[in-house]
């Protein structure tokens, strides 16, 4: 006895679409993801030095990482120390936050400026500094989901992993990793 449907009992979904978002229509183009930042009162800023041997993004046909992005701001580490002990959740989902944009940065630096190339966020990958017995990652990491929703819209669903830590580079609150996928293939 078989416990797989039959295939003309269950709906097909392309490979790559994220499950839930899948439609029969082509979803109409938003506003740029440029626009849309500032529409939301935000700015790229220059991104972030790595601050040790890496590469803060690779290209790799057309999907792009980022290297993991903690909250700089101007050179300056915004939130430093574990959640709740140091930092308030609110603290923490900002940080969050000014990850993504430094993500977002990265990939706009990657990309020669252009981060509408980005056709959807594929994955975050949030690092979270936490006290122990800690249980409230997945919020914190929201700090960063939301914004990637904010600003390409249906485009911005991804997958996640939200993960504590018992440390982060510099001190840091939050570390966010991000996957995008592009447009079009860059070549080499």
């Amino acid at each position: 006895m078989s416990v797989c449907p039959k295939s003309n009992d269950h709906e097909t979904i392309s490979v790559g679409t994220p499950l839930g978002t899948h439609t029969n229509s082509i979803i109409p183009t938003m506003e740029t993801a440029m626009q849309q930042i500032e529409t939301l009162g935000l700015s790229l800023a220059c991104p972030p030095a790595p601050v040790a041997n890496y590469v803060p993004a690779m290209i790799c046909g057309n999907t792009l990482i980022t290297s993991g992005q903690i909250p700089l701001k101007d050179g300056q580490l915004l939130y430093k120390g574990e959640v709740p002990s140091c930092q308030s959740m609110e603290d923490a989902v900002s940080a969050a936050k000014q990850c993504g944009l430094n993500a977002l940065a990265v990939a706009a630096a990657a990309l020669d400026g252009d981060i509408n190339r980005i056709k959807r966020v594929l994955q975050l990958r949030v690092f979270i500094a936490a006290d122990a017995g800690f249980e409230g990652h997945s919020t914190v990491a929201d700090g960063a989901s939301h914004l990637m929703v904010e600003v390409f819209g249906e485009h911005g669903k991804h997958t996640r992993i939200a993960v504590g830590s018992s440390g982060l580079p510099l001190g840091a609150t939050v570390e966010v990793e991000a996957m995008f996928e592009l447009h079009e293939p860059v070549s080499a």
